[in-house]
């Protein structure tokens, strides 16, 4: 209590003030959290159009408690009563299923083209990395069981013959592949959760993670190049391989600009900085996720059993297509405008 001590006037002034209005408060209360427990439709209609009337009569209590310093436990009362209600009567409440359709239609598309100068430095290091794994294996094949775990490489290496790696091209489905296809999608979502998630060390780390994944794949094309299989493999590895890389480099890039944000924060703060582009980050490996779920499906269901070189390119370039189009050239709803 506030009230200075011994005013008798104060005090019935408070008592008359709770006397005339408690009964207002308690109801408001009452309904607010009847709704928020359940749904509007738990009230009458009579209660439902009451309640702009028990929030306005509370934001009026609440002017008064201020202006005449009553109560401090008073005035925090009412504050919180009145905040609660504002949220409810004004607050944006959104299903779920719209939120959703908020992120598949705008948040996802937009964040990707937020990032389109890391995509595009994350999409360069993968070349540039694969360039070089392949120069490597290539003058000196030692290079590629220091490139390749050999748990990652299935068996594959310099030495193997060009009947064994066809046979794992066009094989067919068994359950050695299946077992490894499912160990490449838990390698690869690593990778690019490591690419993010170390971003914030300046950078450094997801610039390192995308040029050691191009290097892979460029001492694994080199093995099949060398035995006349380069073209083969690309067809092998685009069904899947295209929304796979593309969702890499998309998580390599969210932690580059974290990354980027924290080393040259601006007129921000560091922290400030990083919050801001952890959002933009954030919502770009929510997908990022999407498209490797995508990815795992297509390695597990079409890679060994579409042996077609034509079929696997179509649906390779096809998805690499499709995730263009949605990122970069169709916005079907433009950002903001709810």
């Amino acid at each position: 209590m506030t009230l200075p001590a011994g005013t008798d006037a104060v005090r019935q002034s408070l008592a008359s003030f709770r006397q005339e209005r408690e009964a207002d408060w308690k109801a408001f209360e009452a309904l607010l959290a009847r709704v928020e427990k359940r749904a509007p439709r738990a009230l009458s209609e009579d209660e439902l159009l009451s309640l702009p009337l028990l929030y306005r009569s509370a934001l009026s209590s609440l002017s008064v408690a201020r202006a005449t310093s009553l109560d401090s436990a008073l005035i925090s009362y009412l504050e919180a009563l009145c905040l609660r209600g504002y949220f409810y009567l004004y607050g944006a409440r959104r299903t779920l299923r719209a939120r959703v359709g908020d992120f598949f239609l705008r948040d996802w598309p937009a964040a990707i083209r937020d990032l389109w100068r890391e995509v595009w430095v994350s999409v360069a290091l993968t070349v540039i990395g694969a360039i070089a794994g392949h120069w490597l294996v290539a003058s000196d094949k030692r290079w590629y069981d220091a490139i390749i775990a050999p748990s990652l490489a299935g068996g594959r290496n310099p030495d193997s013959s060009a009947e064994m790696l066809r046979n794992v091209l066009y094989g067919g489905g068994d359950h050695f592949l299946s077992g490894f296809a499912a160990y490449l999608f838990t390698h690869n979502t690593q990778v690019a959760i490591l690419a993010f998630s170390l971003g914030f060390a300046f950078a450094v780390p997801s610039v390192l993670i995308i040029l050691m994944n191009g290097c892979m794949l460029g001492a694994l094309f080199q093995v099949y190049a060398a035995k006349g299989l380069g073209l083969e493999l690309g067809g092998w590895l685009s069904i899947h391989g295209t929304t796979e890389l593309f969702a890499i480099a998309i998580a390599g890039a969210a932690g580059m600009r974290i990354g980027t944000s924290i080393a040259f924060p601006g007129e921000l703060t560091r922290m400030a900085a990083a919050a801001r582009a952890g959002r933009v980050a954030a919502t770009a490996m929510v997908g990022v996720m999407i498209m490797l779920l995508f990815a795992g499906l297509l390695e597990g269901i079409g890679r060994q059993t579409i042996t077609s070189d034509v079929a696997r390119y179509s649906i390779g370039g096809g998805m690499l297509s499709l995730w263009i189009c949605y990122f970069y050239l169709f916005r079907m709803v433009r950002h903001g405008n709810g």
